[in-house]
């Protein structure tokens, strides 16, 4: 073999030797030139709990946009409109008061693997921040469970009803047939005000915020400063364990 043979020979057993060692790590393959450590420190979790319409969506975005480091969002609205199949929508979207749906059955998988998800994601060192609508206090307690020992800030998103009711009846561009709508006739139609007397029950949060008082801006805000002065988050395993109830 000649000394330029033997030279690439080397070479080539060295990369070898170092993809095996990235698929030990279970690392992937685009990560081979320079590998980070996992994180030692889990990423923060921001849940905003709230009904359809009371401005969770607008909040997720102000803290994308101002909080430092990535902060991923995931939540009701990327699982329905990106991930969950046109036929068992809406998914983790279904109202309050329709436990009798065809898809209800599969809502606690769908849920334990959107928190499943977000622990993941926690775990390898990224933020995260989620929208979601809880009403069934067994899933919302099994969904707390899933997040033990992971640092959670629970966030009530607040809104009165009149106001969600203007929002839905000006429109959403290209989600114009997901919001039920108020007529003369009917101007709070009997599906908004179940999402209203629902979602907050039981009502332990670590903070509560009302989007008809503050901008969505005003609420990031608000979350910055409870995460950065504390007290410490409390809500989600006070839910886990069953205390808070």
């Amino acid at each position: 073999m000649s000394q330029g043979q033997a030279t690439r020979s080397t070479r080539g057993c060295s990369r070898v030797i170092h993809f095996i060692a990235v698929l030990q790590r279970r690392l992937p393959i685009g990560s081979i030139a320079d590998v980070p450590e996992r994180p030692a420190t889990a990423g923060q979790i921001v849940i905003l709990n709230g009904a359809p319409r009371s401005g969770k969506s607008s909040i997720v975005t102000a803290i994308q946009d101002s909080f430092d480091g990535p902060w991923m969002n995931l939540g009701v609205d990327v699982f329905v409109r990106h991930v969950t199949p046109r036929r068992y929508r809406p998914g983790m979207g279904l109202r309050p008061g329709e436990e009798g749906h065809a898809i209800a059955p599969l809502l606690p998988a769908l849920y334990a693997a959107l928190y499943d998800s977000i622990a993941a994601h926690s775990r390898a060192g990224l933020n995260v921040v989620v929208d979601v609508g809880h009403y069934d206090r067994t899933i919302l307690a099994e969904s707390a469970r899933r997040l033990a020992a992971l640092p959670v800030l629970f966030v009530g998103v607040r809104c009165p009803i009149e106001v969600v009711m203007e929002r839905r009846n000006a429109g959403q561009a290209g989600r114009e047939s997901e919001y039920a709508t108020g007529s003369e006739a009917d101007p709070i139609p009997a599906p908004v005000r179940r999402w209203q007397d629902a979602v907050h029950v039981p009502g332990i949060y670590d903070l509560e915020v009302d989007t008809s008082m503050l901008s969505p801006a005003g609420c990031a805000a608000a979350i910055r400063r409870r995460l950065e002065n504390g007290p410490a988050p409390s809500a989600f395993g006070r839910l886990a364990d069953g205390t808070g109830a």
